[in-house]
């Protein structure tokens, strides 16, 4: 018999499911109407002020007054916010700054307002309304649920707090979920997180789980850990397990994995959120995409990937964008960002409504010679080469081999498998034929031998958890690039595989 809460859920989510199309059916005057009020509301701040937003009427002004940015670029604005000076990037100060590791710039201090927090937290709440909407299960609301996460700890900087997104989000569960949800906070809070992972077993294992979230990678972690104590498969463990709520990566690499730990098919949610905003949720199960959020205070612009770093990109709204082309995505948000590169890229695989999915990161790209190698590529090679086949590869990255002892330049793919082909070579064949025929530059650089097929290099068991040990970023929301430009991963893997 389900409980209140549960037959509450229903025509909650049935209101929820009918605001959303609502405003998906009308997804440019949602647009314009979300760009308008960011207009409106920014310009007397010094942001607002330097670029003249009091002359911004339309998309086109906006262009010639903002240029694309990213986070070193607006970097001057954000540390006269985090000195604690008021009306800077957004009127007001921010009630958080999600601080988040860049690559180039250090620690991220990225601002988020009493305007943009709400829309982080509905976005999570409706992806799970829209899916009891769609399947009519509720059931799982009953049971325990669990979201791997960073710790809920934060600091105070100038009177704004800050930590990790996922630690923010953690303070605005809703009351009617905090019973259900695990782990505890002494659990949560625990830094390194390998002890926080045997932790959060020995506090689930004998609950009765019905929710798992968290980035694949992490996830697989705690599911190994549980199988390795009670000998059994995670779906055996937890009965009533049926959904897996996942984002941060593609979980196509991952898929085979999981349905061997757990031992049968579960639901999964895929989200797309980020310190940035909470940008798309998967709102259908047998949909390919997850649909782009218009009305949370976010305004969108596109660049193709292809012509991104020429002198004077292109800059559409969605009202432009077509299917399957690469596009840089560009925010303007709530939280005081403007024309902001997240560095994601991401495809259109609906424009009725907008559904998309995230094809790479702009920087995490193989171009060594022209080609152009993005993330979906190598995952969808991956996915093709493994399927209708024992193999399953617990993680994976490819990089550039430039100057190889002997022969031609190469991609050179380190794998760490669970179940190793049999046929490796038959492997190697399969990943490279759907390459080359996903990619018409890295075909033509086989064809003129100016690249000889990849290689693949074997990574040691937990080899990839001793990567990210080794710089810190273990666990967490944190993940590894599928593609690097350059060999830093490469030769410190190589380097680990020799030491351990």
């Amino acid at each position: 018999m389900p409980s209140v809460k549960a037959a509450l859920s229903k025509p909650f989510a049935k209101i929820i499911a009918w605001r959303i199309k609502k405003w998906a059916s009308n997804p440019v005057e949602t647009q314009e109407k979300v760009f308008h009020n960011l207009i409106v509301e920014a310009k007397n701040t010094v942001f607002g002020k330097d670029h003249n937003f009091s002359e911004i009427i339309t998309h086109e002004h906006f262009k010639s007054k903002v240029p694309i940015r990213d986070y070193e670029d607006l970097k001057p604005y954000v540390e006269r916010v985090v000195k604690g000076e008021e009306n800077i990037l957004w009127k007001g100060k921010p009630l958080y700054f999600a601080k988040t590791s860049g690559t180039t710039s250090g620690a991220k201090y990225i601002p988020i307002t009493k305007e943009s927090m709400p829309t982080h937290v509905d976005a999570a709440r409706n992806a799970i309304l829209m899916y009891i909407n769609e399947t009519g299960n509720s059931k799982f609301v009953d049971g325990k649920m669990i979201f791997l996460q960073g710790s809920p700890t934060l600091e105070e900087k100038n009177g704004i707090k800050l930590g990790r997104l996922s630690g923010i989000v953690a303070h605005y569960v809703p009351k009617y979920l905090q019973k259900n949800r695990l782990p505890s906070l002494k659990t949560n809070c625990i830094e390194d997180w390998e002890t926080k992972v045997n932790a959060i077993v020995e506090e689930t294992i004998d609950e009765d789980m019905t929710v798992i979230s968290g980035i694949p990678s992490w996830v697989q972690m705690y599911f190994e850990k549980l199988i390795e104590k009670r000998g059994k498969k995670v779906g055996e463990i937890f009965k009533n397990f049926n959904l897996f709520i996942f984002g941060g990566v593609n979980y196509e690499p991952y898929k085979a994995k999981f349905e061997n730990l757990i031992g049968r098919k579960v639901d999964s949610i895929e989200l797309y959120p980020a310190s940035e905003g909470f940008f798309a949720f998967q709102d259908k199960q047998n949909e390919k995409g997850m649909l782009l959020q218009l009305d949370s205070g976010i305004f969108y612009e596109f660049v193709e990937a292809e012509h991104f770093f020429s002198d004077n990109p292109e800059r559409i709204t969605i009202k432009d964008v077509k299917l399957g082309v690469n596009y840089v995505m560009i925010i303007s948000t709530t939280a005081g960002l403007w024309a902001y590169n997240v560095g994601d890229t991401v495809q259109f695989t609906s424009l009725k409504p907008y559904r998309l999915i995230v094809s790479g990161r702009i920087k995490h790209f193989i171009s060594a010679f022209g080609e152009h190698v993005i993330g979906k590529e190598v995952e969808q090679a991956l996915k093709e080469a493994t399927e209708n086949t024992s193999i399953t590869v617990n993680e994976f990255t490819v990089a550039p081999q430039i100057n190889p002892v002997e022969g031609l330049p190469y991609h050179e793919w380190f794998i760490e498998y669970e179940n190793e082909p049999e046929n490796e070579a038959k492997f190697i064949e399969d990943l490279e034929q759907s390459l080359q025929k996903q990619n018409s530059y890295y075909l033509d650089l086989i064809k003129g031998k100016v690249l000889r097929p990849l290689k693949i290099t074997r990574v040691k068991k937990d080899g990839f958890k001793a990567y990210m040990k080794s710089i810190g970023k273990l666990g967490g929301q944190n993940k590894i690039p599928r593609l690097s430009n350059d060999r830093k991963i490469a030769d410190k893997i190589y380097e680990l595989q020799l030491t351990k």
